[in-house]
């Protein structure tokens, strides 16, 4: 019998009601373990201990003392219950990382038992992350047993990696009444095995906090001494895993992910999951450029800060905020709260771009503008670049050149502003494995500002033809040149694209499988080409639905082996969902989707489900393998049907809407949610093969990290107008994400990737920033930390995701100078 108080840190009620009631339950919890001798109290949430040490140090010091008394168990080892499929890999990582070093510092002990009772489904990577960052268990509640089939109540989770945990689903409820437990155990036991097997039972107040009350514990008692009911003890669920290892039998096996429940959270509040993925992102590329400039300029490190800011993206990924469940006003919050993380990310990456940036070597050159671009991904990056310029470079043509004198065109967009003296200019890139690359702008009197606009609708370069039908503001055609292959098909072309559907769920979708209910589609109202020239050519499709409008601007570069597509929707139903659908030709398809920090497969059923950041489909055309993958940078509800795959953009129902709580007769009487402009992108890349031969999750990370260009100046300096500071040279399926200072401050530093593929590789990762070169060997979706001593007498290491060295070494190691 577990003693918890399950605490929704929002929901209901804002962070600050939260922060309140953590105090008020952990205090009645302290009193109930001086009331019974045999109470004991599992807190799972290591922010509420944050947060109790910030304002109420008597209380923290008295829950240390019960902690080291064994009557007050910590379990998760992360900041929060969050989300299980919003979240970035590398938010992930974060929950270990700062919880697990929090718990250490304080209580002189971590986590061994991952706990996760609340969110809405389970990705398929947790175990190894779990076992990664010191935990060997993990006990969890949904998808309950008529949403998903388990092998039993206790069985062993593996991910594909092979790393695996100990798990246990709970059976009918984490919370309690306050009264007599007999009930609430009877419906636990109900759906339990008839076994000799030790099972588990969580009880005490829940949601809003509150724990176990005197009449749960004294109904223990009366029931542990019932011929009714099974021996009930007052425990932890440490004890509760170690005795389940106790009995030596073999427990079953679950492999992959464990889903779906209340699938409307993929979707629901798509502003609050814009905000999760750019604001996780945004730290990743700032850590990336703080540990450059701390090795090339001796910037001091900002791990404090970085860890501050982290922290406040982990509060947000709490399960009720991150799948858009809570009420409106813990959406202003979670927008100021991210948005300081997210200013944290801009600054300290201005700092460390504008230190690397002004020890270019720039000579001074008459009526030149420097533009130095930064790549902030280990792998080299062919993409356009926008940046706008003051009027010094004149209003005439502008041309580029690169460090190698190669003459670049420059296309003029038009600028944000509509004031005077400002002109956007999009200049196509080629940028080293993470490094930085100088571009040189002059005015060009031999070519036009602009070029004349056609009014055809096909976009055309060497890798694609792009067919824009004005009659449904869709394709018509998509064909790859390298295969000419075909991927829309003549009844694809006609199926529709941006279609609105019923949908009268509550916020959480509950009950839901597929949404299919289509009650009209966006009618196209104009397609005109908004730009033609050298480097890109765009297309503006304009469509509208009752009061609702969407524009997609389709974007071609010169260079480009994708369709960018830039979204911007201004929606005004209620109780709807828009879907874009993107429909191909493809059969035998197979469909395979992102999740954090690897993939899945899943059948292609039109049943809707979580993506990440791509879903692709590969299957045949004509008898030749072919396929589609579909990026994007802020939507995770998708649908596939064979061939064709739904991008759900958005929901609108109410918030915090629970069934069977009825909604008010009139329409007008609550507030729904993403009324109003709203804006995203996704790209559409076609390929032979399959997506691993694509590049697809590198294509997906260029998306999510652009690069940065900055204006600068002329100045001497001791650095080359282009540098490299890390690469994977090697290995297409590793995909490296972080590059960071390591939490101890001793100027070393931390290297993260993946394998992203399924298949074992052999990794040589440079380092010319720090003059080393590591090879390290990842299993098939193994995810690989290392720690690299700034020292070069000291070998790299491999290490955990807390940052503790393994057993396993890192590999050979040798010193290599600045070679780049």
């Amino acid at each position: 019998m577990i003693g918890n108080a399950h605490i929704d840190a929002v929901w209901l009620w804002p962070w600050q009601e939260g922060y309140q009631e953590v105090r008020a339950t952990f205090r009645a919890a302290l009193q109930r373990i001086d009331e019974y001798p045999e109470f004991v109290f599992t807190c799972d949430s290591v922010g509420y201990l944050a947060w109790i040490e910030e304002h109420d140090p008597d209380l923290f010091a008295a829950l240390r003392e019960q902690v080291r008394a064994g009557r007050f168990e910590i379990v998760g080892g992360w900041w929060v219950e969050p989300d299980c499929n919003i979240p970035g890999g590398e938010g992930f990582v974060r929950h270990g990382l700062y919880s697990q070093r929090y718990l250490a510092e304080k209580f002189g002990r971590m986590a061994s038992v991952g706990c996760n009772v609340d969110p809405f489904g389970q990705n398929a990577v947790i175990p190894q992350l779990l076992a990664k960052s010191g935990m060997d268990s993990y006990v969890f509640m949904r998808p309950q047993p008529q949403e998903a089939a388990l092998p039993g109540p206790t069985f062993w989770w593996q991910a594909a990696d092979g790393s695996r945990v100990l798990a246990y689903r709970i059976p009918h409820e984490y919370c309690s009444p306050g009264g007599h437990l007999g009930v609430h155990v009877g419906k636990a036991l109900a759906q339990l095995p008839h076994t000799t097997d030790p099972l588990m039972c969580f009880y005490g107040v829940g949601n809003h906090g509150g724990g176990p009350t005197r009449a749960n514990i004294e109904s223990i008692r009366e029931l542990d001494g019932s011929d009714q009911f099974p021996q009930m003890l007052f425990s932890t669920v440490r004890a509760f895993f170690d005795a389940a290892r106790a009995t030596g039998r073999d427990l079953p096996e679950f492999d992959g992910e464990i889903q779906p429940h209340a699938v409307g959270c993929y979707s629901a509040h798509s502003g609050i999951k814009k905000l999760i993925r750019q604001t996780e992102h945004a730290l990743q590329a700032a850590e990336k450029w703080a540990a450059v400039a701390s090795a090339t300029t001796g910037l001091p490190p900002a791990t404090d800060q970085f860890e501050h800011a982290w922290r406040q993206v982990l509060l947000n990924h709490f399960h009720d905020t991150a799948a858009g469940t809570a009420l409106p006003s813990a959406y202003d919050d979670a927008r100021d709260q991210l948005g300081e993380a997210r200013s944290i990310a801009a600054r300290l990456q201005n700092q460390a771009i504008q230190r690397i940036s002004r020890q270019i070597d720039i000579p001074d050159e008459d009526q030149m503008t420097p533009l130095a671009v930064f790549n902030p991904h280990p792998w080299p990056v062919r993409t356009t670049v926008e940046v706008e310029f003051g009027s010094f470079l004149g209003n005439g043509g502008i041309v580029a050149e690169d460090d190698a004198q190669n003459r670049i065109p420059v296309q003029s967009a038009r600028s944000t502003t509509v004031t005077g003296g400002r002109r956007r200019l999009v200049v196509p890139v080629e940028l080293p494995p993470l490094g930085y690359r100088l571009y040189r702008m002059y005015p060009d009197h031999r070519t036009a500002p602009g070029a004349a606009v056609e009014r055809d609708t096909v976009l055309e370069n060497d890798h694609l033809r792009v067919v824009v039908d004005p009659a449904t503001g869709w394709l018509s055609s998509l064909v790859d040149k390298a295969t000419d292959a075909e991927l829309i098909s003549g009844d694809a072309a006609r199926s529709g694209h941006a279609v609105v559907l019923n949908d009268p769920t509550d916020t959480w979708g509950h009950g839901v499988i597929s949404y299919r209910d289509v009650i009209g589609a966006f009618t196209p109202m104009s397609v005109r080409r908004i730009e033609t020239g050298p480097v890109r050519q765009v297309l503006r499709v304009r469509s509208a639905y009752g009061a609702s409008t969407l524009t997609e601007d389709f974007v071609l570069a010169a260079d480009a082996r994708h369709v960018e597509v830039r979204v911007t929707i201004d929606w005004h139903e209620r109780l709807r969902m828009l879907k874009l659908r993107f429909p191909t030709g493809l059969t035998d398809v197979t469909a395979t989707h992102a999740v954090p920090y690897g993939h899945v497969e899943r059948v292609a059923d039109g049943h809707e489900t979580v993506s990440h950041s791509w879903v692709d489909v590969t299957g045949t055309l004509g008898g030749r393998p072919a396929g589609l993958s579909v990026l994007n940078d802020a939507r995770f509800g998708v649908d596939v049907t064979g061939g064709d795959i739904g991008l759900t953009a958005l929901r609108s129902p109410a918030y915090a809407w629970h069934t069977p709580q009825p909604l008010p007769a009139a329409d007008d009487d609550y507030e729904v949610m993403d009324q109003g402009v709203q804006r995203f992108t996704y790209r559409l890349l076609p390929h032979a093969g399959d997506w691993r031969a694509a590049g697809t999750v590198r294509a997906a990370a260029e998306l999510d990290q652009p690069p940065v260009a900055l204006l600068e100046s002329c100045h001497d300096g001791p650095l080359p107008q282009q540098r490299c500071f890390a690469a994977v040279t090697d290995a297409d399926n590793v995909v490296v994400t972080v590059v960071k200072q390591a939490e101890e401050q001793t100027g070393d530093y931390v290297v993260r990737g993946y394998e992203t593929a399924g298949a074992a590789a052999n990794a040589t990762i440079d380092l010319p920033f720090l003059g080393r070169t590591i090879t390290a060997e990842f299993g098939p979706h193994e995810i690989k930390t290392l720690l690299v001593p700034r020292d070069p007498a000291r070998p790299p290491v491999e290490a955990d995701l807390l940052e503790r060295p393994t057993a396993a070494g890192a590999g050979p190691d040798e010193p290599d100078g600045e070679r780049e």
